[in-house]
């Protein structure tokens, strides 16, 4: 938002003309300043002029002799080359000596021999604007001799603010006049809507069918209205906003919109079929014309206005073509609406079509500014277009918004900011913003509708804050109750302490996805398409308009990005969460949004952090990480093989917590790694991340027994597709001796055959054991493990004391 010091002075009285106190009143306030832009004349000895007379060049047909007043009792004859004034015209003078913009001199010289005594400029020649087919022709009151910089309110100074999105209310000048009236405790001044009307009924007739996309529809209606250039002061204004004058109507709109913060359109009237608007959804596939030329193929989520011919307008976008105002209209309907901001949002971002008004839209325009800011658009189009009002207004208004009540006691305010502020400096300080206070034992603050962003205690408080100046605040903050991390907290930072120390960089994604990337992962895809896909309504990207449901695609896009800057290893985790559309058990009005842990790996891994010497990632990369996580997190994850859409079909591991699936290990499927465009093997896990940082129970500790232990290895030879993990499980369960036991070998020839050797280490707490004991429990696991389908390799094992 783009102020002008001069022009925000109409609305408020400030106590300075410092340039560095107003900034820092602007960033205590929350409107941080941007830039800081001096406006001042970009030339010299530039007078305003009255033209004389003006007669034929003798020796020239495209030119003519001028002759001007400028005020010191001589006229002075200057050559022009423009045709679009006459005598009595009022126009800027560069006399002899004079420097105008580019360093360009102006003197006295023959033109075609006669003699110029000077320049009569245009608006591109002064650095005004782009116009220079013609002269400028100023105002009749203007005041003959003044120096021309003097009606246009220069030297100026303009604050580019930052106005967040919760501020609607500060999108025009009346509402940074109105904060800077708080700051300063002054009043405001605020435009005139008064009109001088005449009797009469417009022909329009307004329908709104969309009552869920338009919460008011304001129209009034002009006759005899003459379209033309707008007066200098009010183009000097809009241009120092950033503005482009086009004609008095169009300007006007503008004008209005940054004074008031509501935009507004303008419609020829005679240019809508029918007399009849109505504001709809539109059909898919039709199309509309906009104000840029551009035809536009609308769907069922634009909202649009149309007449007995179809649509006219993008509802608080960008008008059509068809109905624009042009040079011979004369009868002009004047609009003024609210609408729904997330459907402006939406629809200025799928068509590309960002501008003054949908930023102010998508902020939340107050719908009870409508009648005033039309009311003040048509007073101006009148003073400077003439033409007549009718008095009857059409309003129709079928989502009413009305001031909320919000309660604010002393204890929080003093929680939040201090002892220093009691109720009566809060309702003092609230006043100032012009809210209404009621005064009990706790203040009732009635909210304007201007204000969206006040709707809990703490938003006043904030209020509070910002008037009564941050810098005031004492170094020191209020205490307040005692905290800390929840255990899953603590327990998901230890989860990715581990990783970082495994050698992992933590990523963070957006969630968004393209839709093969959500089939790639999903193995309920049916004809390619995942099921319970969220679908994201504006898309920053529509190749990604989906809400992910594993994290895997976001890392595989970080991993090509890393090999493809050279990294020869890439390892990295991340932490997220994923979405389904289904209700979510904490919240049914959303997804379900489960928070997953996913790591993607390829290259050469390991290391210290690992465990183990370096070599290139793969599934075994993804189960040692998984035991690492366990380990450090004191859970028992049982591995077991298992298949899962974008894993390896042989190299997967399915991992387990309690008996319930917890997710899955093991190496990217190569059509997988090949369609992200990663060589070689890529080590991947994801997994459910509640389960991993529950709450665990206590350790129970047990004595350590002084006896020596027994170790002895067993080979058996079982099913090429026997789960190796389960026939540990099941032997070591028949033995209350076994201390520990481990796959030290796992043999497949290539006729199928496949051989396991289990190291198991027995000892008991109170004694040592014998031959015979050990003997007794080698039989029950070679038994067991025969009743699994293995049997003993050779007969027997080896045995170590």
């Amino acid at each position: 938002m783009r102020v002008s010091l001069n022009w925000l002075r109409e609305y408020v009285d400030l106590p300075t003309d410092d340039v560095s106190e107003l900034k820092r009143a602007f960033d205590m306030l929350g409107h941080a300043v941007e830039e800081v832009e001096h406006f001042t004349a970009g030339w010299t000895d530039v007078y305003i002029g009255k033209v004389l007379r003006v007669a034929p060049h003798p020796n020239a047909d495209a030119i003519r002799v001028t002759h001007v007043d400028l005020g010191d009792g001589e006229e002075h004859q200057i050559i022009c080359g423009a045709w679009n004034f006459e005598a009595g015209a009022v126009v800027p003078v560069a006399i002899p000596g004079a420097v105008l913009p580019g360093g360009f001199e102006i003197g006295t010289r023959a033109i075609r021999g006669v003699e110029s005594h000077g320049m009569i400029c245009s608006e591109r020649e002064l650095g005004l604007g782009e116009l220079h087919e013609g002269i400028m022709v100023l105002d009749d009151d203007a005041p003959i001799g003044a120096p021309f910089e003097s009606i246009l309110a220069l030297p100026d100074v303009v604050f580019d603010l930052e106005i967040t999105n919760n501020r609607p209310d500060v999108m025009g000048m009346v509402g940074v006049a109105r904060e800077l009236a708080a700051w300063y405790e002054t009043d405001v001044k605020y435009p005139d809507v008064t009109l001088d009307t005449v009797a009469g009924d417009p022909r329009l007739e307004v329908v709104i069918t969309a009552t869920d996309g338009c919460n008011r529809f304001v129209a009034r209606e002009m006759r005899d209205v003459s379209i033309g250039a707008a007066p200098l002061w009010m183009t000097e204004r809009l241009r120092k906003a950033g503005v482009r004058a086009i004609s008095n109507i169009v300007d006007v709109s503008n004008y209005v919109m940054l004074e008031m913060g509501h935009p507004m359109h303008a419609f020829d009237a005679d240019a809508i079929a029918g007399d009849r608007l109505e504001v709809r959804w539109a059909a898919a596939g039709e199309t509309l014309e906009t104000l840029d030329g551009e035809v536009r193929e609308l769907t069922g989520d634009d909202l649009v206005i149309v007449d007995d011919e179809g649509p006219t307008s993008l509802a608080a976008v960008m008008g059509g073509a068809r109905s624009e105002v042009v040079d011979t209209t004369s009868r002009v309907i004047m609009e003024a609406a609210s609408w729904n901001p997330p459907t402006v949002m939406y629809t200025s971002r799928r068509h590309d079509l960002r501008s003054e008004a949908s930023a102010r839209f998508e902020r939340g325009v107050d719908p009870n500014l409508a009648d005033d800011a039309n009311a003040r658009a048509c007073k101006l189009l009148q003073e400077i277009g003439g033409g007549v009002i009718l008095e009857t207004v059409i309003d129709e208004h079928p989502n009413r918004f009305e001031p909320v009540a919000v309660n604010l006691n002393e204890r929080t305010v003093q929680r939040l900011l201090g002892t220093g502020f009691d109720l009566a400096r809060a309702e003092s300080l609230l006043r100032r913003l012009h809210l209404d206070v009621a005064v009990g034992s706790e203040l009732e603050v009635t909210v304007p509708t201007y204000r969206p962003d006040l709707t809990r205690p703490a938003d006043l408080v904030e209020e509070i804050a910002r008037l009564a100046d941050f810098d005031t605040f004492a170094e020191t903050v209020p205490t307040g109750p005692a905290g800390g991390l929840l255990i899953e907290q603590r327990r998901s930072r230890l989860a990715h302490n581990l990783l970082r120390g495994a050698g992992l960089i933590q990523a963070i994604n957006l969630p968004f996805v393209a839709e093969e990337e959500l089939a790639a992962f999903n193995s309920d895809t049916v004809d390619g398409v995942a099921p319970l896909v969220v679908t994201v309504r504006n898309p920053l990207r529509e190749d990604q308009a989906k809400l992910r449901q594993s994290l895997l695609p976001g890392l595989l896009r970080k991993v090509r990005e890393n090999r493809n800057r050279g990294l020869e290893t890439v390892a990295l985790f991340e932490s997220g969460r994923v979405f389904f559309a289904q209700p979510w058990a904490d919240d049914e009005r959303v997804p379900e949004q489960p928070v997953r842990l996913a790591v993607a790996i390829t290259g050469p891994f390991g290391g210290e952090g690992m465990g183990s010497q370096s070599s290139l990632a793969d599934a075994t990369t993804a189960l040692a990480l998984v035991r690492n996580l366990a380990d450090g997190l004191g859970v028992a994850i049982e591995r077991r093989p298992g298949t899962q859409a974008g894993f390896h079909p042989t190299r997967t591991a399915e991992l387990a917590v309690d008996g319930a699936v917890l997710g899955y290990a093991g190496e990217l499927h190569p059509e997988l790694a090949e369609a992200f465009e990663i060589s070689g093997r890529v080590a991947i896990i994801e997994l459910d991340l509640d389960p991993l940082v529950a709450d665990q129970p206590s350790v129970q500790m047990r004595q350590v027994s002084t006896y020596p232990h027994v170790d002895f290895d067993l080979s058996f030879e079982v099913d090429i597709g026997t789960n190796a993990g389960g026939l540990v499980a099941a032997t070591v369960g028949v033995s209350e001796l076994v201390e520990s036991a481990s796959i030290f070998d796992d043999y497949r020839s290539g006729s199928g055959e496949r051989a396991v050797a289990i190291r198991y280490r027995l000892r008991a707490p109170d004694r040592t054991l014998d031959s015979d004991e050990i003997a007794g429990e080698r039989e029950k696991m070679i038994n067991e493990a025969a009743a699994q389908g293995a049997v003993l390799r050779g007969g027997s094992g080896t045995e170590a004391q």
